[in-house]
């Protein structure tokens, strides 16, 4: 295969070598072709070639591109010329990537077919340094909520617990239940499934099927116009919208609760039926506990389009951004080994998320 070498001097070399070829090898050719020690550098789409390396294993192919740089800090400057130069030229030779780059980025497009890197250069720079200053936003954005998490932690705790609806028990049609009670929702509601276990089924009028929608929706069943249930030592006629939904089995909706002009008292914690002749407790948290799995985030929708039920569970510790570990290290030294100090590597690393071909870009515009 032919690959092309060039030089920091814009020199071009059109070489014949195998894909078996060593990195080690390869520069021995370019001495005898350059008079270049074999101090020099190889970097294959912006990544140093190492001596062991074959080409075949690093992706070389036909009619690539090679640079060669000298390994001396004092070449940063060079290696960010040759390695912009390396760039444009590539771009320039995929037709289909220029076409693509015309539509979403014409400025940075025109740059790459203009002549010289200076117009690239500022395009890039002038964006590198806008990318930098909403990091650095970002990065105050995240220490502020921080500091409002540890603050709510100490001065607003119960707002970390988990939400708990209110929950009252009831009978239907002489069947058990533990009943949600809420007044944002339009309409009292019953699962299929538990309309099946509380002998309902056979009631439930078709004619009135459709969706609920809101945060989500749910489809509607039917409606079941008057069946017994129990609050306390006492039987009332209720209607019920049935809903095909596994996951509440009743709601005790707005509907109802204005019917028999209910209020829910939350000094009290209780659920009193008219002028007080019904009064029966809201169930405990340990009672709820034992009744759903409260690893799972719950989410129902009533016939109003309001969300009627949700177990909420926060996080135990705030979200933190951090990249570390010997991968990471590792990619530190690629680019150190360049002679870019490597304060400045890790800065832009981060600002790629880890990412080596946007760090090396980052790194050949400067900021960082």
């Amino acid at each position: 295969m032919k690959i092309t070498v060039m030089t920091d001097d814009e020199q071009l070399f059109i070489l014949d070598v195998d894909q078996d070829e060593t990195v080690e090898n390869l520069k021995a050719l370019l001495e005898e072709k350059t008079r270049v020690p074999q101090l020099q550098q190889l970097l294959y789409n912006g990544i140093v070639m190492r001596n062991n390396e074959k080409l075949g294993a690093l992706g070389v192919g036909d009619r690539d591109l090679i640079v060669m740089v000298f390994n001396s800090s004092s070449s940063n400057a060079r290696f960010v010329y040759v390695t912009l130069l390396a760039f444009q030229q590539q771009l320039r030779n995929y037709s289909n990537v220029m076409t693509e780059l015309f539509q979403s980025d014409p400025e940075l497009a025109q740059a790459i077919l203009g002549n010289g890197l200076n117009m690239i250069q500022d395009i890039s720079s002038t964006r590198n340094r806008q990318r930098g200053e909403l990091w650095g936003q970002r990065e105050e954005e995240m220490k502020a909520i921080d500091e409002i998490w540890a603050t709510a932690i100490d001065y607003n705790p119960e707002a970390f617990a988990k939400e708990v609806m209110v929950y009252v028990d009831m009978e239907v049609n002489s069947v058990p239940l533990k009943a949600i009670v809420s007044s944002a929702a339009q309409s009292t509601i019953i699962s299929k499934s538990c309309a099946e276990r509380c002998g309902l089924s056979k009631l439930i009028d078709t004619r009135y099927r459709g969706i609920a929608r809101g945060v989500g929706q749910s489809e509607i069943i039917g409606r079941i116009h008057v069946a017994p249930i129990k609050i306390g030592k006492i039987f009332y006629p209720c209607s019920f919208t049935v809903l095909d939904s596994p996951n509440m089995e009743f709601l005790f909706g707005f509907d109802m609760l204005y019917k028999f002009q209910c209020t829910i008292d939350l000094k009290e914690n209780v659920l009193r039926v008219g002028l007080g002749e019904v009064s029966v407790p809201f169930l405990t948290e340990d009672i709820l506990s034992s009744l759903f799995d409260e690893k799972r985030y719950t989410k129902e929708v009533s016939s109003s389009g309001v969300q009627v039920w949700i177990l909420l569970f926060p996080l135990s510790t705030p979200p933190c951004f951090l990249i570390k570990g010997p991968d990471f290290e590792a990619k530190v030294a690629k680019f150190v080994e360049l002679g870019i100090e490597r304060e400045q590597v890790i800065k832009a690393l981060k600002a790629s998320g880890g990412n080596e071909d946007l760090t090396a870009i980052f790194l050949l515009l400067g900021g960082y």
